[in-house]
């Protein structure tokens, strides 16, 4: 089957020259050959092996396919397997597998082309936590059978509070005492045990069993259950005031830590009757939850009707107690708290000693005296322990007469952290406690005694300037000098000082300091009454320098431009103001009766507004309480729609709305589900449907788009919504399939196209089925008859399914005619519906008493019917 093609050369061939051989081969069965070409070169022989190979395939097909570590999450993950061909004929393949947990595998059998890959799917559904180890055999084309071991570990997603310094877990924070006003952090660890990214939200159970909030655990039960007043007051407290958590929403990523910082401020609750005890302590008991964002396993389960949805608590969730008590300032003043001091003069001082003492059993106090004109205060802070006291003395130095009352503030110091960062912590004034001062300051006669005017004018004289008093005073540096507009008095003017406009001041007779040493020295004087210019003389030992007119008209001008700043940006302050009152969608600032009609307003719009009103925005930093989300979806649940909604945004607020990246706590708000849709048992060649319920509990619009490429689940419709602020609705989710078997397949749906999640849909694809009440019957003479007439009985068909059967009595004719018959012979069972027939034996001569019939469903299965006649016999 080899043919050699050459022509020998005649003549040795040349060095650098070659001759060329050809060699055929024409198989002619399906058989590898071998042979040998044998070359002579001169006394050398080169024997050349031939081999003819029939064309064959080479299938390999990788050993394992790890998923690895994945959450349990009702999700289907797929991974790939490659068969490749490495032979020069295509080659066949088959896959088996008899086990239970890989969902689907396709293709199961196949050609792969030499020199090429085959892909091979397969699936898993992540729906409860277990190890994955399975094998699969794939069957090659002439290499015998290969297994595949198909493996996953399927855990929990796990969220666990951990401690800072030793990273256990942790149960419980004690916060211990804290004075009302005051702040105290600690500061925990959330550890995501899970192989998967993890968004997680706090949320404070403010209704939880076994919670409490300003009661006092040491008091009596009687005494606690006297005090109603504060379980009235309670009911109206936000409790997310009590609790900052920062951060309190947020992504983790696999296996990794994040610091949470907790803090515990306070407050005290005010009875509403009752004497209120100011030293009284007050407990609390607060449950706080971390949950997972997007597992909406066990939200909401829906009933095999689907004619409502039941709210079920979250399973993914971690919970933290957390437990402190407030303590109110219990600082006592002896004397106290009006203290009056003894009456003193000017320049004298009088002191009282005071004694601070420290009540509280629990926490030290730190005190800091406020500044108090003509009072004094030694030490001005200090720190007292518990159950302790410290001596301060009280001063009183009056600097001016009379009786002074002065309110004392009294600021008690502690921590105290910022809203957004709790991470820094300031000391800062959280109580007061105001004393009262009473001091009386009296003034001292003084003899003035005067002496001659030695001839020199005094700055300060009498009308005669004659006698000068010691003294009598401090001396102003401004002389005083008429103010007397010299345009308005025009007696005795000089006739060449009668247009004189520019000089505006005139001097008084005796004003020769005035002259000596002027109060301005760019100013001009003239005379009362022929308004003379005056002499006058500049004495640079009191005169300012150049320098210092120039320093002083700086400094003036500074403070003026300073006051001036402070209004304007008050009067910018005000306008701001005023413009965002009235900046809204109702007033706009215009003033009424101006020509516009206020709009009609309906029952409903009244009611959406109020409604509106009420449901505020949360703050981001403001944590998520049990009550407020029960109250929000209370709310959203009332306000249900079942059609009519857009399936895209259309106007501009929606487009912006639907345009928003939405936060974790905002995630939470919005409910999705159920996360695993069973649909139980279906028919083939049957439609059902369930409801997907959607709760959007926020302020704004969502945008909901689900994403299906499965073709049982091909009828649903819409598969897009624009749904409304504090809204319920749903959108059904239709199956049908005509294969039998087990079906499992998940799709995905996004909110406002960035956030993603999935819904598992679980059936149980299965042939139409008719039951019989029972299998044997006994057909009894009714009593008073004849024995002549005919037994009657019945017997109930029923139809569990969701499917209409079509039904066929056929009776089993084994050697004897049959005297049974059954009514109606054939006809249809509609869907969970029941149908009754009639079964009749008719005596005869040699009738049989035993009869039986085969209940023949179409497409479907069969159940045998016994029948028996009891005959009793009469005797004469």
């Amino acid at each position: 089957q080899f043919k050699l093609i050459v022509e020998n050369p005649e003549k040795p061939v040349a060095p650098g020259l070659h001759i060329t051989a050809f060699v055929e081969y024409y198989p002619e069965n399906e058989k590898d050959l071998e042979d040998r070409l044998l070359l002579l070169i001169e006394d050398d022989i080169v024997d050349i092996p031939l081999l003819g190979l029939i064309p064959c395939c080479c299938l390999e097909i990788q050993s394992e396919i790890n998923f690895g570590a994945v959450i349990a999450n009702s999700k289907i993950i797929s991974k790939e397997i490659s068969i490749a061909n490495h032979g020069s004929s295509s080659g066949t393949f088959k896959i088996s597998y008899d086990g239970v947990v890989l969902l689907n595998i396709e293709p199961t059998s196949g050609a792969v082309e030499p020199k090429s890959i085959k892909k091979v799917k397969v699936d898993i559904c992540t729906d409860v936590p277990r190890i994955i180890k399975e094998v699969i055999k794939v069957e090659f084309e002439g290499h015998g059978c290969t297994e595949v071991w198909i493996k996953a570990v399927v855990v929990e997603q796990v969220l666990k509070v951990l401690e800072v310094s030793c990273g256990n877990i942790l149960e419980c924070i004690n916060f211990g005492p804290v004075y009302f006003g005051s702040s105290k952090t600690e500061q925990i660890s959330l550890y995501n045990e899970s192989p998967e990214c993890m968004d997680w939200v706090a949320v404070l159970e403010d209704d939880a069993i076994g919670g409490e909030m300003g009661t006092d655990l040491q008091r009596s039960a009687d005494a606690g259950l006297q005090d109603l007043s504060l379980k009235n007051t309670i009911k109206d407290v936000d409790v997310s005031t009590l609790i900052l958590c920062v951060p309190n929403q947020g992504t983790l990523l696999p296996y990794e830590k994040s610091l949470v910082t907790l803090c515990f401020s306070p407050k005290k609750f005010k009875r509403d009757f009752g004497v209120n005890d100011s030293s009284m302590k007050q407990d609390y008991v607060l449950f706080l939850r971390f949950e997972a964002v997007g597992n909406k396993d066990g939200y909401l389960q829906a009933p095999s009707d689907s004619a409502t949805a039941i709210t079920m608590n979250h399973p993914h969730h971690t919970e933290l107690a957390l437990t402190g008590s407030g303590l109110p300032v219990m600082l006592t003043f002896n004397p106290g708290p009006v203290i009056k001091f003894m009456d003193c003069f000017l320049g004298e001082q009088t002191q009282v000693l005071c004694a601070l003492k420290n009540e509280s059993e629990s926490l030290p106090i730190t005190f800091s005296f406020r500044k108090t004109a003509n009072f004094n205060i030694s030490p001005k802070k200090g720190r007292i322990e518990k159950k302790s006291a410290k001596d301060v003395i009280f001063s009183f130095s009056p600097h001016q007469i009379g009786t002074l009352k002065v309110k004392q503030v009294v600021d008690i110091i502690g921590t105290g952290v910022e809203k957004n960062n709790l991470q820094v912590s300031k000391t800062k004034s959280f109580h007061q406690i105001y004393l009262s001062f009473i001091g009386v300051c009296k003034s001292k006669r003084k003899n003035i005694l005067f002496k001659i005017n030695p001839g020199i004018t005094q700055m300060i004289s009498n009308a005669a300037g004659q006698f000068v008093a010691d003294g009598a005073g401090q001396c102003t540096d401004t002389a005083p000098v008429a103010i007397l507009k010299s345009t308005q008095t025009q007696i005795h003017t000089h006739q060449i000082n009668r247009n004189c406009k520019d000089d505006a001041l005139i001097a008084f007779p005796n004003d020769r300091a005035a002259s000596i040493r002027p109060s301005e020295w760019n100013k001009k004087y003239r005379t009362i009454f022929t308004k003379t210019e005056r002499y006058h003389y500049i004495d640079p030992e009191f005169s300012y320098t150049e320098c210092e007119r120039l320093s002083k008209a700086a400094h003036k001008e500074y403070y003026t431009d300073f006051i001036s700043n402070l209004r304007q940006r008050r009067l910018q302050k005000d306008a701001t103001r005023q413009f965002y009152i009235s900046n809204n969608s109702v007033n706009i600032g215009l003033k009424p009766a101006e020509g516009l009609t206020s709009p009609k307003i309906s029952i409903t719009d009244f009611h959406k507004e109020k409604l509106q009103f009420k449901m505020l925005p949360l703050d981001e930093n403001c944590l998520l309480t049990s009550r407020k989300l029960a109250e929000i979806g209370s709310k959203s649940s009332v306000k249900e729609i079942r059609s009519g909604l857009r399936a895209m945004p259309s106007s501009t607020q929606e487009k912006e709305e639907c345009n928003l990246t939405l936060t974790s706590k905002q995630l939470h708000q919005i409910v999705i589900g159920p996360s695993a849709m069973d649909f139980g048992d279906v028919c083939v060649y049957s439609t059902t449907s369930r409801k997907l319920h959607i709760i959007n509990n926020l302020l704004v619009h969502i945008w909901i788009q689900i994403e299906i490429e499965i073709d049982e689940l091909q009828q649903t419709s819409p598969l897009s919504q624009v749904v409304p602020p504090l809204t319920k609705t749903h959108i059904p989710i239709i199956f049908e399939t005509n294969t039998l078997g087990l079906f499992k397949r998940s799709f995905t749906y996004t909110i406002n196209n960035q956030h993603h999640g999935h819904v598992l849909v679980v059936a149980k694809a299965v042939s139409v089925e008719l039951e019989l009440s029972a299998r044997e019957l006994i057909l009894n003479p009714v009593p008073g008859y004849l024995a002549g007439t005919e037994f009657r009985t019945t017997v109930r068909v029923y139809n569990l399914r969701n499917y209409p059967a079509e039904f066929t009595w056929k009776p089993i004719i084994t050697g004897r005619r049959t005297a049974f018959s059954i009514q109606p012979a054939k006809g249809f069972v509609e869907a969970y519906r029941d149908l009754e027939c009639e079964v009749v034996w008719h005596p005869g001569f040699n009738s049989p008493e035993v009869g039986e019939f085969n209940l023949c469903v179409h497409k479907g299965n069969t159940i045998k019917l016994k029948c028996f006649a009891k005959v009793t016999l009469i005797q004469l």
